[in-house]
């Protein structure tokens, strides 16, 4: 892990104790002030901030345990645990949601009396706190999923506190309690899709899939047009965590090709274009028996069975539709 990758990680550690510390705080003051006040809306985002708060703890334990050095049960170390993380988190953010839905369905036929002036001041006060949550982990978001998990679930919870204050405003002048409900709804609602885009990441990374910024067919091209390389095939990419991606894949060689040479082009290549700085390069003089059924299959192969993924063509191991 580069020096730069550790003093990343060291500053998101710091930036999640904070944030943890004005989450949780700030929790207890929501739950009681949700029960006092009688909002759903305002018990919404307290359910939102015992998320975060489990969010954030579940996180900063899975940071410690990612430090932890390869063993010989473990030999790329623990740093999956963070990925882990991410998805419990998302599954949490999950069942929260349908709390709600399923807690503003009951609601909707018997609205409750709600003292908006309270509602409206703790909903001010947390607005604050998850502003500052949400600024100190904004730079690691797009570093790690586990730091983006914790970050949509403050992210969330900000957003939930301006519906807050919105549904506080309206109540305390138009009287309409179903205001209430209907912005914890929302909020809910507005979690949902954020939630599953999370969830999929995570569970890409877990199912050993190709990270989403590396296009598979691109990188086998690369791999093909190297001089002296006649063929490529059980080309596998896939990352442990979040930004340590790796390769693996056999080279077929011209004859009289140094391989040496060759191995050295194609892994300066994999890391100038595509970021990719761990790959195992297995150069060989003529075809091998383990051009399988589960690396990927070659360009060639594929001309009449494109898949489209995000908007481009890839492929998923063996040429199988995904």
């Amino acid at each position: 892990m580069s020096e730069a990758h550790d003093h990343s990680k060291g500053t998101n550690e710091r930036a999640m104790w904070i944030a943890l510390a004005l989450t949780g705080g700030f929790m207890l003051v929501e739950v009681i002030g949700g029960l006092l006040t009688g909002s759903l809306a305002l018990l919404s985002d307290a359910a939102h901030m015992l998320t975060d708060t489990t969010a954030l703890v579940i996180a900063l334990l899975a940071i410690r345990i990612a430090r932890r050095a390869a063993d010989s049960r473990r030999t790329f170390g623990y740093a999956r645990f963070e990925i882990l993380a991410a998805a419990f988190n998302a599954a949490m953010l999950f069942v929260v949601a349908f709390y709600i839905l399923y807690e503003a369905y009951a609601r909707f036929s018997e609205p409750q009396r709600i003292e908006s002036s309270a509602m409206l001041g703790i909903a001010v006060v947390g607005l604050i706190v998850n502003f500052i949550s949400m600024r100190l982990l904004m730079g690691g978001k797009d570093d790690s999923l586990n730091v983006k998990g914790a970050y949509l679930e403050v992210w969330s919870d900000l957003l939930g506190s301006l519906g807050v204050i919105a549904g506080a405003l309206v109540i305390r002048f138009t009287g309409w309690l179903w205001v209430d409900t209907l912005i914890a709804v929302a909020i809910a609602l507005w979690v949902l899709p954020r939630t599953w885009k999370l969830l999929s990441a995570s569970v890409n990374v877990l199912l050993e899939g190709v990270p989403d910024h590396v296009n598979l067919m691109d990188v086998d091209r690369a791999l093909r047009s190297t001089p002296g390389v006649q063929d490529a095939h059980d080309l596998h990419i896939w990352a442990i965590t979040s930004g340590k991606t790796s390769l693996s894949a056999h080279l077929l060689l011209n004859a009289g090709t140094d391989a040496e040479m060759v191995r050295m082009a194609v892994s300066a290549k994999l890391r100038e274009q595509f970021g990719i700085r761990h790959s195992t390069l297995q150069c060989e003089l003529t075809p091998c028996d383990s051009a399988d059924d589960f690396g990927f299959t070659p360009a060639t192969k594929l001309a009449s069975k494109p898949v489209r993924t995000r908007g481009h063509v890839t492929a998923t191991p063996g040429g199988q539709h995904r």
